[in-house]
């Protein structure tokens, strides 16, 4: 079916921004933008086109709509998530995103009947969970918005694309745990051994400007490498914490004028000197 041709083309567009080395808020705003124009173009497909069979639409609605529904959600909360991020050192940020797994749990353990019922693969309650139109009256009201588009929709299918978001986010963040661990337990990891003397004595907020700018410029490892990873790098030289850079870039992003106050002053400044030895 044509649905089958857009997941395609979906999953390659998704796999490349997930490899495009930029920065996780970027990747999350651009996938939200990506999957919800896969969604649209999907319930154009669906809704002009019947099935051919009861087990076609089931298929679609327990295996394709939330495969691709799941990315928009895991994206949203992922953006939601890594905004909130503390500005605070290892331990805080460790302390956040370990809080932020246990209230993924907490959505299984309120689903666990379905969870258990899906997980294990089972089927005998497939046509009323996966075709439209029906309706399972163990779900609360809130759950009913199939009701308003009862054409691409099934009163489960969207809680199967919840559980596959909230596997990936788990996934992520126990990631982010055991990265934050490492570099606690394991200093030597770091990439250079002896202590820097160097210390940034500016704004964080100038500091952040100022390395999203390298990174954006390509001109270091040619643009492969990760924001995180440069981030990491000039905290440790420059003897400095920036907490969560990434919420620091979204302020800077906000500002009604000059965004890159920091830049432009350097080029001034830069100028200001040269003018000088001219003179």
């Amino acid at each position: 079916m044509e649905y089958l041709r857009l997941l395609t083309e979906f999953e390659t567009q998704l796999e490349t921004l997930e490899h495009n080395g930029k920065d996780v808020l970027f990747r999350a705003e651009k996938g939200i933008v990506l999957v919800e124009k896969c969604i649209k173009k999907l319930q154009t497909n669906i809704i002009h086109k019947k099935f051919e069979s009861q087990a076609d639409e089931i298929y679609f609605f327990k295996h394709v709509k939330p495969k691709i529904f799941s990315k928009l959600i895991y994206y949203v909360r992922l953006f939601k998530i890594e905004c909130k991020r503390p500005i605070g050192n290892h331990k805080a940020q460790t302390k956040y995103l370990k809080f932020q797994i246990d209230k993924l749990q907490t959505f299984f353990n309120d689903n666990l009947e379905f969870y258990n019922y899906y997980r294990r693969g089972a089927i005998s309650f497939d046509e009323q969970y996966f075709v439209r139109g029906n309706r399972d009256i163990r779900l609360p009201a809130a759950s009913f918005h199939f009701l308003t588009d009862n054409e691409f929709s099934t009163c489960q299918d969207s809680t199967v694309a919840t559980i596959l978001a909230y596997d990936m986010l788990i996934v992520y963040l126990q990631g982010e745990v055991d990265n934050l661990n490492n570099l606690l337990e394991n200093p030597e990891v770091m990439p250079m051994q002896k202590p820097s003397k160097l210390f940034w004595t500016g704004s964080k907020t100038d500091l952040t400007e100022l390395i999203y700018a390298l990174h954006s410029s390509n001109s270091i490892n040619s643009g492969t490498v990760d924001i995180k990873e440069l981030a990491a790098h000039f905290e440790y030289f420059y003897n400095v914490d920036l907490g969560n850079y990434y919420h620091t870039f979204i302020e800077i992003r906000s500002r009604k004028t000059g965004r890159t106050k920091f830049l432009d002053k350097l080029i001034e400044m830069l100028k200001q000197r040269m003018e000088a030895l001219d003179d």
